[in-house]
């Protein structure tokens, strides 16, 4: 098995007092990956997973507010559950279905380099996730770092194989 594990939920808060979490996903697979009786591991934002690599099993999972809300062994009441606030839920790379010729997955994005023409934008350094949709944080030539929005008005074009985005922002944006 792969040492590496992709990002598929972040836990926000407990919810009730049954020891269920309100999660935020970070997949387009939620049924498969939240369905009773398969396994996540509590990780970090960076795909790490924790020291003791506590492994958590789902009992359930039913929709919340564009989320989850889920129940795993183990975390039984309240109490257990405001323990896990801001904690990365993993899954190994194994185990996830590769993204199709054009598509990428979120965190492939870190890393690559911007341009805008002939000019260099700048790299990638994080990607966040807003309900807008996504935003690329590109470190500059200068040191200073830009937001850049994910979209069709502002990314032209991807090569994931020389790992290059083309962008062409609004006017102003890279000021």
């Amino acid at each position: 098995m792969s040492d590496a594990f992709y990002r598929v939920g972040r836990i926000r808060r407990a919810h009730g007092i049954r020891g269920e979490l309100v999660v935020e996903l970070m997949t387009d697979e939620p049924d498969a990956i939240f369905a009773s009786g398969c396994r996540v591991f509590a990780g970090d934002r960076l795909g790490d997973i924790a020291k003791d690599g506590q492994q958590l099993i789902v009992v359930r999972a039913s929709p919340f507010k564009g989320g989850l809300i889920v129940a795993f062994e183990g975390i039984p009441d309240k109490t257990a559950a405001d323990t896990w606030r801001d904690r990365y839920l993993l899954v190994p790379e194994s185990e996830v279905a590769p993204p199709s010729a054009d598509e990428l997955f979120i965190h492939d994005l870190v890393g690559m380099r911007v341009i805008r023409g002939t000019e260099t934008v700048g790299d990638i350094v994080e990607v966040f996730e807003v309900p807008q949709g996504l935003l690329m944080d590109v470190r500059r030539p200068n040191g200073k770092t830009v937001m850049l929005p994910f979209d069709d008005n502002t990314v032209t074009h991807v090569d994931s194989d020389a790992r290059v985005i083309t962008v062409d922002p609004v006017d102003g944006l890279l000021d």
